[in-house]
């Protein structure tokens, strides 16, 4: 049986190719584009202006497939955390975060994670696959239009989209990017460049085709002042060491949409939060500066403890001490609100409802007792081995 093509797999140019396939014109694969995006059509009938013909064609060689909410919690500020199923045991999670003059929605790129930041939850459920175009959007698509319907409105709810769910986005980045320009497109999401923002623990040759590719806002995983630190803390530093990483995030600033860098650092205590890490900071960021304008700011990230990590918050008068030494250096800083603690959808926490989503224990298992194996027939423990 020929298995049918996924739309939301497709930004518009995609779209029209397969238009094409079909033996369609371009416009048709824009109204296509309108229905499922604009206005989350999911059924070909409905799509009234489009010919019967094409509905016919479309019945059989497409499908618009969405992802399954398996769960959505509520949290008492408003947000809205989803688990959605994608299949083989795993999940993944998108957060809704409403504010007085916007609505942001995080969204996850992969199930899992394989950076393993050691205060990211996410990152010790191990890795399990990327996410497909159609399943990073299908997060958006869900919550956006879930969103209007509660309030009973075709406005659009959200404004800005952060892809920093799980995973690390630049690892996926052919899935990325149709993904991104549907969110741009303004037949699609129609959304600023400014108010999409990929989020990176520092994947050098990524940025830099990001930014000839669809440079969009950019937000770096810092969370150190030397690579020393930086290695424990975000392992990928090891490849790609903070200068380098420092020199690339300048070279996307030539083509991105804002005329800075925001540096996420995720506040641990008594490992990165003394006055003595902020000077280095400072130090590190006047290297790096070119010319005399403001380059990045920096936002100070509560951490979430979780029992794995063996971290803990750094307490709020620490952050404000190492705030202000970045901000009287001149360095724009703010500090996370946290949002949707109650509900484990605050930043760093997704990691599932359900635990192991990934699989992970069960595979580090595996891979332990094949490791143990040919010892015990050396010790004669085991004689079946």
């Amino acid at each position: 049986m020929q298995s049918t093509a996924n739309l939301l797999d497709f930004d518009l140019q995609g779209l029209a190719a397969f238009c094409d396939q079909l033996g369609e014109k371009r416009f048709r694969a824009t109204q296509l584009f309108r229905w499922i995006h604009q206005r989350g059509a999911a059924d070909f009938d409905q799509m009234t202006d489009l010919a019967k013909s094409l509905r016919q064609k479309l019945s059989v060689h497409a499908r618009v497939e969405g992802l399954r909410p398996i769960s959505q919690h509520d949290s008492a500020d408003g947000t809205i955390k989803w688990l959605f199923d994608v299949g083989d045991g795993n999940a993944v999670e998108a957060v809704y975060i409403p504010e007085d003059d916007r609505g942001t929605l995080c969204v996850s790129s992969q199930a899992g994670c394989a950076v393993g930041c050691r205060f990211c939850s996410t990152g010790h459920q191990g890795f399990s696959r990327n996410l497909s175009t159609g399943e990073i959007i299908a997060q958006l698509w869900y919550a956006e239009h879930f969103l209007r319907r509660r309030a009973g409105s075709d406005e659009r709810v959200i404004s800005n989209v952060v892809m920093m769910g799980m995973g690390e986005p630049l690892q996926n980045y052919a899935n990325l990017l149709p993904a991104l320009r549907t969110m741009l497109d303004d037949h699609g999401y129609g959304l600023s460049r400014r108010r999409v923002t990929v989020s990176t623990s520092g994947v050098v040759p990524m940025m830099d085709r990001l930014a000839q590719d669809c440079p969009v806002a950019l937000a770096v995983s810092l969370h150190a002042p030397s690579d020393v630190l930086r290695d424990n803390l975000v392992p990928l530093n090891r490849k790609y060491p903070i200068d380098e990483l420092l020199e690339a995030c300048n070279r996307y600033l030539e083509f991105a949409p804002r005329d800075f860098i925001t540096f996420e650092y995720c506040m641990l205590d008594g490992v990165n939060d003394t006055a003595e890490h902020a000077r280095q900071l400072v130090e590190l960021v006047r290297r790096h500066a070119r010319g005399t304008g403001v380059w990045c700011k920096f936002n100070l990230i509560p951490f979430n403890p979780f029992p794995a990590s063996g971290l803990l918050r750094s307490p709020s008068e620490q952050v404000q001490a190492f705030a202000k030494v970045l901000l009287d250096a001149g360095i724009v800083t703010t500090v996370r609100k946290t949002r949707g603690d109650d509900i484990d959808a605050a930043c760093g926490q997704l990691a599932g409802d359900v635990k192991d989503r990934t699989r992970v224990a069960e595979r580090i298992a595996q891979q332990r007792s094949i490791e143990i194996k040919p010892v015990a027939v050396l010790t004669g423990n085991n004689k079946e081995a």
